[in-house]
């Protein structure tokens, strides 16, 4: 009687016991990372992550949004790690509480990129402030990106720096767009556009775009990476989190950054190595 009374609720409690322990597993060995169109289009992520993931037993599903979305859902507690480029939006971010261990993980630089023709006539300046000048006052086609990316916080500041509202002029496109899509825009408008290097190069085929200005020291693109904070969202994955920070920073992962080299062209470049 005991036996027959309380056996189903054994065996029930063992399924749900099993279940349990099944999606704790899962969720330890999937890691979700919030990150900036840059590293996806240019297919760096696709490149290193694979060895990631071998390597430590963690599946990464990466959502590629910019830094502003990518650092909202690190702040919704949406994910678990954000690898971004806006060193000003990361140092808040960590200082708010949202985040914890940063680290400086690799660099490229923007480029001003614009149709052969260069209504403008910026080619060739080192002064990327001078070109954003001379682009307002020929009231050359500008496409930016508009989607509170690291991209296009950085050109807003240059805007800034200027004295310029290039917001709402006429000749100034928001486009609300991916990095990738903004330049098949802008080449398909014969415009301009500030982009990284590395999507730049992925792009660069199919949209005719050449790239007028760059070496500027103000063009200078960092990216960090950033755990979701523990105390804050104890669900989601730190171990993992702080796993991939780990590797990223470590010999393994600066030789993979190292190693992505579309067309044999280094795209990223390790912070160790700078």
């Amino acid at each position: 009687m005991h036996d027959r009374f309380f056996g189903p609720f054994r065996l029930f409690a063992t399924i749900l016991l099993f279940f349990g322990l099944s999606s704790t597993a899962l969720a330890e060995n999937l890691l979700r990372l919030a990150t900036t169109t840059s590293t996806d289009n240019s297919g760096l992520l696709r490149a290193i992550l694979p060895q990631f993931e071998r390597q430590k037993g963690i599946r990464v599903q990466v959502i590629a949004v910019g830094t502003g979305k990518a650092l909202k859902l690190a702040e919704n507690g949406d994910v678990d790690v954000v690898l971004v480029h806006d060193r000003q939006a990361e140092d808040a971010f960590v200082a708010a509480g949202h985040g914890v261990g940063r680290r400086d993980v690799m660099y490229n630089d923007f480029v001003l990129v614009g149709p052969v023709s260069d209504p403008a006539q910026v080619r060739g300046r080192s002064d990327v402030l001078a070109a954003f000048r001379q682009i307002a006052a020929k009231g050359a086609r500008f496409v930016s990106r508009g989607d509170d990316s690291g991209t296009e916080r950085m050109e807003l500041r240059y805007w800034q720096q200027i004295g310029i509202a290039a917001r709402g002029a006429p000749w100034h496109v928001s486009a609300g767009l991916g990095m990738g899509e903004v330049l098949t825009m802008a080449g398909e408008m014969q415009a301009y556009a500030l982009a990284d290097r590395a999507t730049y190069a992925s792009y660069r085929s199919r949209t005719g775009l050449e790239i007028l200005v760059q070496g500027d020291p103000r063009m200078f693109n960092p990216y960090g990476v950033i755990a979701v904070n523990p105390a804050k969202y104890p669900e989601r994955n730190f171990a993992g989190a702080t796993a991939l920070i780990d590797w990223l920073t470590s010999a393994a992962g600066r030789a993979a950054i190292r190693s992505f080299r579309p067309d044999g062209e280094q795209l990223f470049f390790a912070t160790a190595d700078r």
